[in-house]
């Protein structure tokens, strides 16, 4: 069983910054895309950011130039960097990652599913 956990949500005004970590627990398994979503309340979930295991990045245009996604292939992490936040980047966060497991029989990495992690709160005031 993979599990995702995410920390680093909070409140803070406009202008500031957070830095919202994701990290993937188990055992035989290898992460490969990853990614962060939003959700606020009555919206859909949008995504913001992704990044394949490669390094491959590609972002919302709402936030372009002021977030920074990241990732540890050593530590199965992924990470968030928002810099100057707006009062419209209020919302539930949300890790994302596509990972596959290992099959001893097939000497490989096989059925990848979509895991997710608890969602942080991120709010920013004006």
């Amino acid at each position: 069983q993979v599990q995702l956990v995410e920390s680093g949500g909070g409140l803070v005004r406009a202008g500031g910054s957070l830095r919202l970590s994701c990290a993937a627990s188990g055992s035989n398994f290898r992460v490969n895309d990853m990614a962060w979503y939003r959700q606020a309340p009555g919206e859909q979930r949008e995504l913001v950011a992704v990044i394949t295991r490669a390094g491959t990045i590609d972002y919302a245009d709402s936030v372009k130039g002021r977030f920074t996604i990241s990732r540890d292939n050593a530590k199965n992490a992924v990470y968030l960097q928002m810099d100057s936040l707006k009062p419209e980047d209020t919302s539930v966060y949300y890790c994302n990652a596509k990972i596959s497991r290992y099959s001893i029989v097939l000497s490989g990495w096989i059925a990848e599913n979509n895991y997710w992690g608890q969602g942080t709160q991120v709010t920013v005031s004006s």
